[in-house]
């Protein structure tokens, strides 16, 4: 019926009072039908594509249960990554406490754009080459591949600081490991890979002696990452908890993006263009009044 016309015409009814008013009574109730349809057709052809396009999430099947093995996958990961797992993350900012200061990162829309960038060109994805890298030389038992990304790892930081704050993070995650997380072949990975571990390799090295997939721990590792910077911000700007979860929900899809070019990437593939936030991490040495250690 879309794109009908319909003409008012004069209506005639004979025929006695009582049957005239059911001929109207049906009319009217038909008319009411029509209307009816017509009104759920509209509603049906404008929601449903609302709904298709909002929703980007690929629906699950939740009746199947997790198998042992993805179980303990994912209990691993959420307890080495919380910020809850004494790695000391906290008393780090990554330089964000300088941008603080000079007025690079003032509110939550330029520490999104501040992280983002991080993220994609700098810190962020080379920790995540180096995880990959390191997961998959201790899954492959490749130690002369797993002492060289080690090696890179730890040479691989533009200023003193950072160097603390990714072997300190690094130390204490293999300690907590060893003491609390030991398995069969984690000892050997450990003293293969020497002794200079940064963090993310020591994550890639544990993960992958647990026989934990890359993906999903690259992803947690990203992740992670990202809640303790914008930690560091919400205290240094400050910013409220609303704030925070904007801040962390728009950059998904940057964490999504970065975790898939450290997959694919060699180790010649290592680099940053996040000038300013090296330099951030440089100044801040020499800043007067810190909360942070970097």
């Amino acid at each position: 019926m879309r794109g009908a016309v319909i003409r008012p015409r004069k209506l005639a009814f004979k025929g006695t009072p009582r049957r005239i008013m059911h001929r109207m009574t049906t009319l009217l109730m038909i008319t009411i039908i029509m209307t009816s349809i017509a009104a759920t057709t509209i509603i049906t052809t404008t929601t449903t594509p609302m709904l298709m396009t909002t929703n980007d999430l690929v629906p699950v099947d939740d009746r199947r249960e997790m198998r042992d093995g993805e179980a303990a996958a994912l209990y691993r990961l959420l307890t080495w990554l919380s910020p809850a797992f004494p790695v000391g993350g906290f008393s780090y900012s990554s330089g964000i406490e300088w941008a603080v200061e000079a007025g690079d990162v003032a509110d939550a829309g330029t520490l999104c754009d501040w992280l983002a960038m991080m993220l994609a060109e700098g810190a962020g994805l080379s920790d995540g080459i180096f995880l990959a890298h390191a997961h998959r030389a201790v899954e492959t038992g490749d130690d002369v591949a797993l002492r060289e990304v080690a090696e890179l790892g730890a040479a691989f930081v533009p200023s003193r600081e950072r160097q603390l704050e990714t072997s300190a993070q690094g130390r204490a995650f293999i300690d907590i490991a060893r003491s609390a997380w030991s398995c069969a072949g984690l000892e050997q990975a450990i003293a293969e890979a020497g002794a200079a571990i940064v963090y993310p390799v020591a994550v890639g090295l544990v993960s992958a002696a647990h026989g934990i997939p890359l993906a999903s721990t690259l992803h947690a590792f990203l992740h992670a990452l990202t809640s303790n910077w914008i930690s560091a911000g919400a205290r240094l700007i400050p910013l409220g908890q609303t704030d925070c979860q904007r801040v962390l929900a728009g950059l998904e899809a940057v964490v999504a993006a970065t975790a898939r070019r450290a997959v694919s990437a060699t180790l010649d593939d290592v680099g940053s263009a996040t000038f300013r936030a090296d330099l951030a991490s440089l100044r801040h040495e020499a800043q007067y009044t810190r909360l942070f250690r970097s």
